[in-house]
């Protein structure tokens, strides 16, 4: 239990955060696993919208490094499979 004021304080702010990241990382993930969704089932999706769930992803991906939630290492990653599963659905056609 936090004894001071600006240690309750910062109980508050952690706790706000907290959410604030858990809410945007999990629109993170689901932007980037519509993405995949759609590239593998490219059938059903037209190229127009797979290059626009791309896009959203790399920016969330980059919105997500910019305010430090996940690392760069990881967000060039995630693009790079995302990169790489387009790759193989061109190949495979």
């Amino acid at each position: 239990m936090a004894n001071s004021l600006s240690a309750k304080q910062r109980i508050e702010v952690n706790k706000r955060n907290q959410l604030r990241n858990k809410a945007y990382k999990s629109s993170m993930r689901t932007m980037y696993k519509k993405c995949l969704i759609a590239i593998n089932n490219a059938d059903e999706y037209n190229i127009e919208s797979v290059n626009q769930l791309l896009s959203l992803s790399y920016s969330k991906l980059d919105k997500a490094v910019q305010k430090g939630m996940i690392h760069r290492n990881t967000a060039a990653s995630k693009k790079a499979a995302l990169a790489k599963a387009i790759k193989k659905r061109e190949q495979s056609k």
